[in-house]
């Protein structure tokens, strides 16, 4: 829940249905901060508050109380964007057709619940099915409140709109996990369960104070394809490069004790400041130098950071490895994005961005399970070994398999549009 990552992109499946745009507080003025604009930026605060304070908490819980493996941790920790991945690539539709104040109102509330089916967990199993529905309800609200941001700013300044969109983000990712360590205090589990649940519903009440932005359009109709083929590639690229989130946010918790850390939230709040700071300077890197480049240099941070991380065992290793991995991380997404929008027609893009957001949540599902396998059998140094080794992949596959896409000057248009889905949310 990082990632996201964790975690702008995945903004919109539903970008391109301006034709049901409804009036909003922008349209007809060059602003982009409104009142509306600012309820939907705090309720995505106190949302990615409660998520944040899930991630260094949920690995601790599996390990500790339930006595999970290091496998264990891996499936429970990977089963939320499993969750993700089965209602991804409806959801931009399900905006379309029901509007996106349903979607950030119920999907907060989803989220609430299946925190609230924390308190009631005995066994691996029960979580499991909670995080499956902490999923679907995070792929509901990122969608509804992402395109709602998108539909209240103006065109021209878009970017800027989810730029500080991105601060609720990752203010989130940054601060809630320490929140959550420190709540925790070692072994108060339930407290960090019913404060993560209380942000949830602060949310999803704020988002009631929301403005519809779309008229929700009726059913029928030639509905745009689930999977974009012109994104498939780019998506494996995707896919292999962020398996190394989902290992930093499963193991980290579980890790810091062998550099001498008593928690992981310092680290997780290097890695949101990281984010956060690229993301502000850097959001136009990728249609700078091109994408290919900012994806092969991405790629080749999170491989670098995640070996530093392995093999340099102390904490000022910790921190570079954190740092230089947090930086691929941020530039990844955007990259291998505008690749992926590279000569797609209008009416394909929301179908382009619900494919790479589905290789994504696959990313984070799949690599927490591998990678558990991985450090049950080898330990923590093999595993972010292994994600290093994937990053690589990815590298390869980026330079080989996708170079044709770049043979021509930027396509200044998808590189915009890219930059507003910004990066995955998280894990």
């Amino acid at each position: 829940m990082m990632a996201g990552s964790l975690c702008l992109n995945n903004l919109l499946r539903s970008a391109p249905s301006v034709q049901n745009s409804m009036p909003s507080p922008s349209l007809g003025q060059d602003r982009v901060v409104t009142r509306q604009f600012v309820t939907v930026v705090v309720a995505g605060l106190f949302y990615f508050f409660s998520l944040g304070m899930l991630l260094p908490v949920v690995p601790l819980f599996v390990a500790g109380p339930l006595g999970g493996s290091d496998l264990a941790v891996g499936i429970l920790v990977g089963s939320f964007s499993i969750g993700a991945v089965l209602i991804r690539p409806f959801a931009g539709r399900m905006g379309d057709r029901m509007g996106r104040k349903v979607l950030i109102v119920g999907g907060a509330v989803v989220v609430g619940v299946s925190v609230g089916l924390y308190l009631l967990v005995t066994g691996p199993e029960m979580l499991f099915a909670a995080r499956l529905l902490g999923g679907v309800g995070e792929a509901a609200f990122f969608v509804g409140a992402g395109t709602m941001i998108t539909d209240l700013a103006p065109p021209s300044r878009r970017g800027e709109a989810i730029s500080y969109w991105s601060v609720a983000v990752y203010s989130g990712l940054a601060f809630g996990p320490a929140l959550g360590e420190f709540v925790l205090d070692e072994t108060h589990f339930n407290r960090v369960w019913v404060l993560a649940l209380v942000f949830a519903l602060l949310s999803a009440v704020i988002g009631c104070f929301t403005t519809e932005t779309v008229v929700p359009s009726p059913l029928g109709g030639t509905p745009a394809p689930l999977i974009n083929r012109s994104a498939v590639t780019p998506g494996f690229v995707l896919f292999l490069g962020m398996i190394g989130l989902a290992g930093f946010a499963a193991f980290m918790p579980l890790y810091v004790g062998d550099v001498g850390l008593q928690d992981s939230s310092s680290v997780f709040l290097l890695y949101g400041c990281t984010i956060l700071l690229v993301r502000i300077v850097g959001a136009k890197i990728p249609d700078r130098i091109g994408p290919l480049r900012a994806g092969t240099l991405s790629t080749a941070a999170a491989a670098t950071g995640l070996l530093i991380i392995a093999f340099v065992q102390t904490k000022f290793g910790l921190y570079l490895g954190t740092v230089i991995f947090s930086i691929g991380m941020s530039l990844l997404y955007p990259s291998v994005l505008t690749l992926a929008l590279t000569g797609v027609p209008d009416s394909q893009r929301g179908s382009a961005v619900g494919t790479i957001s589905s290789f994504f949540d696959l990313s984070q599902g799949i690599g927490a399970a591998v990678l558990g396998v991985s450090v049950k059998l080898g330990g923590y140094r093999a595993g972010f070994t292994l994600a290093a080794v994937a990053a690589v992949a990815a590298l390869v596959l980026l330079r080989s398999g996708i170079d044709h896409r770049t043979s021509g000057p930027v396509d200044h248009e998808a590189a915009m549009v890219a930059r507003e889905y910004l990066e995955p949310d998280p894990p």
